[in-house]
Formats: structure tokens, sequence, C-alpha cells
């Protein structure tokens, strides 16, 4: 592609043409589109270029669904390929990459807050494990790839501490909830989690100001512990744990 000042980002492109990233990575990846590539999975598009090669090539433009599932199923190795793109996060469930939007204000500022206070917490209890953010990768299968929000790894298991990702279930998994994601840290992460062996799986609500704290009983998860906003949230498996929820939520 000829050098130009006016070159377009994979989001940028997919607006111009109405459709959606997940096509123009995956016609990116298939050389069936123009492109340069400014660094590893760093890509930009000259509009021109691409609607000229679309139109020499009689390419026929068939669009991903925001749930891309292909016939086979998306894989840690199809996840490592995709271009980075500001604004989106994505995650393997199942086979299917999911795409949604990068958190908003709210959430960072409570993930914060609330990483900081686990911190404290599991520095007191167990010094030798850690308390991480996203984005990070946590592997649990070739086809379940998740960016937890925050996660526990006891000392028990520090050495997947010096992995360039986490491959083993985490002790504590926590979800902070966002409009575009509830549905799916609700329902379908819950299921995964609890199949993957999370022993503690916590959903927190910036906009509701809550925190539930499920712990698998029997294979199955129960909730041990809530609390809402202005309210001291303790938890039964976390001896000592006293997390005011004035100094999670803003």
């Amino acid at each position: 592609m000829k050098p130009n000042t006016s070159l377009l980002t994979a989001h940028q492109l997919a607006e111009e043409l109405n459709l959606s990233v997940e096509t123009i990575w995956r016609y990116t990846r298939q050389r069936r589109i123009p492109h340069s590539e400014l660094g590893p999975r760093q890509y930009r598009y000259d509009l021109a270029d691409v609607m000229s090669a679309l139109q020499r090539n009689d390419v026929t433009v068939r669009e991903s669904p925001p749930e891309y599932c292909a016939k086979q199923p998306f894989t840690y190795h199809d996840y490592v390929q995709l271009p980075e793109e500001p604004g989106f996060r994505y995650e393997v469930l199942d086979g299917c990459l999911v795409r949604d939007p990068s958190p908003v204000t709210k959430h960072q500022r409570c993930s914060i807050r609330l990483h900081v206070l686990l911190r404290e917490y599991f520095g007191r209890k167990d010094p030798e494990g850690d308390v991480l953010g996203a984005p990070l990768d946590v592997i649990l299968s070739e086809y379940i790839v998740l960016q937890p929000d925050l996660l526990y790894i006891p000392g028990s298991a520090s050495d997947v501490l010096e992995r360039p990702y986490i491959d083993v279930p985490p002790e504590l998994v926590v979800e902070i909830l966002s409009p575009s994601t509830a549905q799916k840290d609700r329902i379908r992460k819950t299921e995964i989690y609890r199949k993957a062996g999370v022993t503690h799986y916590w959903i927190v609500d910036p906009d509701a100001k809550t925190i539930e704290a499920f712990a698998l009983r029997d294979g199955y998860y129960a909730l041990l512990a809530a609390a809402s906003d202005g309210e001291l949230f303790q938890h039964p498996d976390f001896p000592d744990m006293e997390i005011p929820l004035e100094k999670v939520f803003v």
C-alpha cells in the first residue's frame, strides 16, 4: 500500500464500510484487502485502496456477528493473532470470540479501589500470593481465554505468577459489571468459572453498589456473602476480611 497520512484504523474503516471490526480483521488476515502494518498486530488502511481492491477482485464481503463463532472454534492461537484496536477488549468463550467496549471510568475507579483493598488483605494473610488486574490473559483451555477484572493467585500456586499468563483457575475471580457485559458476567462467565473450578467468584455492580460473593459448594456456586453501599463486606471463607463498601464505590 502506498504511504498515506490519512490512513484509517480497523475501527474507522469498519464505520466507513458499515461492517464490524471482526470482519475487517478477518479480511486483513486473509490478505483480501490492502493494509499497512505499523507494528505487531497494528494495521492501518487507505479507504480508496480498500474500495478499489474489493471492486477489482469482485470480493463479496460477508459480515461476521459481534460474537464470532466460526465453523472451527476460535482458539488461543487465533486470539493472539488479533490486531490491537483501541477502545475494545476481547475474550474467547467456549470457542467464540467476544468483543466488548473498554470499561468506563466508573468501572475502572471501582476496580482500582477494590484492587488496593484486596492486596492489603491478602498481603497480610498470604504474602506469597498476589492480586492481579486486567489486562491479563487467563487461559482455562484452548477455547477459553478470559480477561477478569481482578483475580487472586494464592501463595501455594505462586509459580504461576512467573509465567506470561495465568493458565490455572485462580482462587478468586472478580468481575465488575458494565452495561455491555452484565448478562455475560452473570450467566455465561459464571458457568465457565464454575466448570473450570474457580473456587470464589464475586460479581461487583458499580451502579447498584453491591458485591455478591459466590463459592463452590458440591460443584455449584452458592451465594455466601453480599453487601450494599454503606455496609461492611465480610466473607466466611476469608477470616478477618472487612471491606467498607464506601471505600469501593464512588
